[in-house]
């Protein structure tokens, strides 16, 4: 076998993984059925609230942010291989502006499913562009996202943000800072 087959065979395998953890974990999950934009509605505006409650500073930073990308109870599941899937809103001056898919794969060492809520703030009219002008816009690919570390008491500061895109991840206990959204590909759906 040449070195091309064997490159194209490996990734061949590892997209046969993704997706079967992908279509495993969905079959499983309540939240991976497609949601009414009602529900999606419903959920940001609970997890919006959540995050006004749990971070000194989160109104100042939706204030003085372009728009908001509120994705609620998104499940990641797997075993060796793993995926991620979830539905929210783009939030722009409080008000819904489009609804979004995120769908994440991942190998290496997965084992067990949790839900989380992530929020993420364009903090500029160009990286806000950029993602509503890409389809399939991708965390690590076609766009970078910094991870807030606000644990601990400490107070969001808006004007030390210097990142035109963050992002704030809440688990079951709060504020998730050991966690990753590369991979995490973001596409609109109509509703």
């Amino acid at each position: 076998m040449g070195t091309f087959a064997k490159r194209n065979s490996g990734k061949t395998v590892r997209l046969i993984f993704i997706g079967l953890a992908i279509a495993i974990f969905g079959a499983f999950s309540p939240n991976a059925y497609a949601k009414t934009a009602a529900e999606i509605n419903a959920d940001a505006s609970r997890t919006l609230k959540r995050f006004y409650r749990e971070v000194n500073g989160a109104k100042e930073l939706t204030s003085s942010a372009k728009a908001l990308l509120v994705m609620s109870g998104v499940t990641k599941a797997g075993f060796i291989v793993g995926g991620e899937y979830g539905q929210g809103a783009l939030r722009i001056k409080g008000k819904t502006k489009g609804y979004y898919n995120l769908v994440g794969g991942s190998y290496g060492f997965t084992a067990g499913a949790e839900q989380m809520d992530i929020i993420i703030a364009f903090m500029t009219e160009e990286a806000l562009r950029q993602f509503r002008e890409i389809d399939g816009w991708e965390v690590g690919v076609t766009g970078n996202v910094a991870l807030i570390d606000v644990g601990g008491g400490k107070r969001l500061d808006t004007t030390t943000l210097k990142d035109p895109v963050v992002a704030f991840v809440f688990g079951a206990k709060g504020l998730m800072l050991d966690v990753s959204l590369k991979g995490a590909k973001f596409t609109k759906i109509k509703k």
